[in-house]
Formats: structure tokens, sequence, C-alpha cells
């Protein structure tokens, strides 16, 4: 009996299974209880041999270009996913189909380029999203975060990203804080109601004196609730050449309009006055055959 007052065969059933543990290990990283972390080890491929009930995978600064959706799927019990610095790009979508446990993800330092409906879709847990330094990333659909409501820090940060609808991110309910420091922000007047949302919201901003505006010149390296400003004294007082065009064409209508009913108010009337001539003579002449 050990000290505790337990068998020797519950300790040594322990150690055998910690052992099973380092056996089932995947060749280059560490292995502890529910942790796989293979930080740095130049790894090419996704790791073979993880063990099925692994909770955290470190895959950070590696040289992985592609996340297999069937050996990920196996992972059921994921909670924690690092892949910042890799070669993640292009097409992420329905890659995490199987991981709908997933709390953390990191895939900052990748080349990305878009983000769509279905690359996080599923993740239903996620808390927490990392996708910043992806300077390819240029594209975030307006309901990519749709199904991603328990999502409390989000940083799109160092992008390649001029443009994100409001709706994107007004929708997420738990949102705390969002990332989105030296992107290449186009502050035109389609940009008002995203800077508008920054201002009124609660959520967080880190590094917020480097969320600036890149185009157009006029406001370049203006910061947002400058920017706001000046885009609600321009978008709400300026009319551009495609609203005088707009007003030249409404006032040339009117004025057709106008023309056309006068010259068939004239008509009307003249036919009018010639029937009433002509009924006057007629009378005139029944009275002369008369007397």
């Amino acid at each position: 009996m050990s000290p505790s007052g337990r068998p020797w065969s519950l300790s040594l059933l322990f150690l055998l299974g910690m052992a099973s543990v380092g056996i089932n290990c995947p060749s280059r990283c560490s292995c502890q209880y529910l942790e796989v972390n293979c930080t740095g080890q130049q790894l090419q491929e996704f790791p073979v041999d993880i063990p099925l009930d692994t909770r955290q995978l470190i895959l950070a600064a590696n040289n992985v270009s592609y996340l297999p959706t069937v050996e990920l799927s196996f992972l059921a019990d994921l909670v924690y996913l690092d892949c910042r610095k890799n070669l993640l790009g292009d097409d992420l979508d329905f890659t995490f189909i199987g991981v709908t446990k997933l709390v953390y993800l990191d895939l900052s330092f990748n080349n990305l380029t878009q983000v769509t409906f279905s690359t996080f879709s599923h993740l239903l847990s996620l808390v927490v999203l990392k996708i910043s330094d992806n300077p390819n990333l240029v594209a975030i659909e307006k309901d990519a975060f749709a199904n991603n409501t328990w999502l409390r820090h989000l940083d799109v940060s160092r992008t390649g990203l001029t443009f994100l609808d409001t709706s994107t991110v007004r929708d997420l309910p738990n949102l705390r804080l969002l990332g989105l420091s030296d992107n290449l922000w186009h502050c035109n007047c389609s940009f008002l109601d995203f800077v508008t949302w920054m201002m009124e919201s609660d959520v967080h901003f880190p590094d917020a004196d480097n969320i600036t505006c890149y185009t157009p010149a006029g406001l370049r390296a203006l910061r947002m609730p400058a920017a706001e400003a000046q885009l609600h004294f321009s978008c709400l007082t300026q009319l551009y050449k495609q609203d005088y065009v707009f007003l030249c064409l409404v006032g040339f209508c009117i004025f057709l309009a106008g023309t056309m009913a006068a010259w068939l108010a004239g008509v009307c009337a003249v036919i009018y006055e010639a029937h009433v001539s002509k009924g006057e003579e007629e009378e005139e002449e029944e009275e002369e055959d008369t007397a």
C-alpha cells in the first residue's frame, strides 16, 4: 500500500497512462497531458500520430501550408489551436468542420486571403480569433462571423483590409475587444457607418492611435474620431458628380413633363373652343332656317 492508502497498482496504471501519451507523441513535438507542442520544428506538414484526446495543439513557427480537415476532425475535443507564423493561405473553408469545441484559434502571421461564411461557421464555441498580420487578407464577407456569437476577442490588425461592413462585427453580442490597427482603411462615405459604430460602441480597440485612414490622400494618417467628423461633413453636405447628373436628369424630366402638360392643355383648350364655336354657328343656322 502507498502512504496515501491507495494500492501501488493505481500509481502504476497512472504512470503507464502517462507513458502511453509519450509514446503517441508526434515526432519532433513535445507532449504533456492533453497538450501537444510542436513550436519551431520546421514542420512542412500537419503532424501525424497526435493523441485523439488532445485539447491543446500548438503548431506555431513552422512551415505548414495546409490543415487537413479529416485529420483535424479526429481531434474532436480540441479547444485550443495555435497556428501562428505558418504558411496557411487561400481556402480554409470547411477546414474546421470537425473541431466544433474550439474556443481559441490563432491564425496570425500566415497568408490568408479571405474569410467567408464557411471558414469559421462551424466553430460555435469560438471565443478568441486572431487573424492579424496576414498582409494578403483583403476581404471578410459580411456574414463571416454570423455563427460565432460567443466571440469576445477578434484581431484583424495589420492585414490588407480596406473595408469592413458594420454588421460583420456589430451583430456579435459578446464582442469586447477588436483589433483594427495598421490596416489600409479606405475612408469614404461607405466607411462612415463603420466609423460611427466605432465611436459609439462599447468595444475596446487596442492600439487605437494606429487605426487610421490610408486613403484618400487627403485623409491619410487621420485617426478615426477626426475621420468621422470629416466624413460626416463631406458625405452629408457634399454633392458628387453623379449627384449633379441625377439632379439634372430629374430637372429635365420635370421640365419635359411640364412642357408636355402645357402643350396638352393648350391643345385641349383649342379643341374645346373650336367645338363651342361650331355649336354656336349651328344654332344660328337653325334659327335662320326657322325664321
